[in-house]
């Protein structure tokens, strides 16, 4: 792979703290995207801030953000591999203040994230993972610790883990079938990190959600020893000409 993480690791927190300068101010300002979906000045902060760090370290690989250019598909599906850009996941956590926001990047080779780094800057948490390499958490300053997905569910049933601001009648009717102790609301990507450093043994994700949503945690999820798939069993497939994903499930 070639790719010195810790280094896309420095480029994620950097972007975070751009975001926290924002966060951190008494007011901002809210537009809307032709989706609906909220826009920030924390998401193009961290979005300048991720692009001039991977062009200045990795200028030799495209770059898909959220935020960027609508980058067209004859382009696209010539590359070899690319970083998936999500600048800030969870702009509603965000406007709420809950802390529940991600900063996430990918590198995706062959349609498949092999690499994630995911950063929680209200919280100051890095999860990160390679295909080859494990998985890790890092809280602050303290060293790194391998994190790994439970294996054995409690008997008293499984912690599901669901979006905190897009719960769906498709997931009620999931989880009928399954016996479930506890469940968790989370933001953003967090979802699939705290399936990956074990907190939780199941993410039904059925609902909507873009490719930059789930490349970098799905990379730490897999590394972790977990699965991210569809409903029918098959791989989440990246760059594709739509970039929805379909619903999909993240397993310890």
């Amino acid at each position: 792979m070639n790719i010195d993480i810790e280094t896309v690791c420095e480029i994620t927190k950097h972007a975070g703290a751009a975001i926290m300068e924002i966060y951190g101010t008494d007011d901002f300002s809210v537009e809307y995207k032709d989706d609906k979906s909220p826009l920030t000045a924390a998401d193009k902060a961290s979005h300048e801030v991720i692009m001039s760090g991977l062009k200045k370290h990795f200028p030799d690989i495209p770059i898909l953000s959220e935020e960027g250019v609508d980058i067209p598909y004859a382009v696209r599906k010539e590359w070899q591999r690319f970083w998936l850009v999500d600048p800030l996941d969870g702009t509603k956590e965000f406007i709420k203040r809950n802390g529940e926001f991600t900063v996430n990047i990918a590198l995706v080779e062959g349609g498949q994230p092999v690499l994630g780094v995911v950063y929680v800057p209200a919280q100051d948490k890095l999860y990160f993972g390679t295909q080859d390499g494990g998985a890790f958490s890092q809280q602050g300053k303290e060293p790194s610790a391998a994190i790994k997905v439970r294996t054995t569910p409690a008997e008293e049933g499984l912690t599901v883990v669901m979006s905190r601001s897009h719960p769906s009648p498709e997931l009620e009717a999931y989880l009928k079938d399954i016996k479930v102790a506890e469940s968790l609301p989370v933001g953003s990507s967090l979802k699939l990190c705290v399936v990956a450093e074990g907190k939780a043994d199941l993410y039904p994700r059925l609902g909507p959600t873009m490719e930059w949503d789930t490349g970098a945690g799905q990379a730490v999820v897999v590394a972790a020893g977990g699965t991210v798939l569809r409903m029918d069993g098959s791989a989440l497939e990246y760059n594709k000409e739509n970039l929805l994903n379909p619903y999909f499930i993240v397993k310890g």
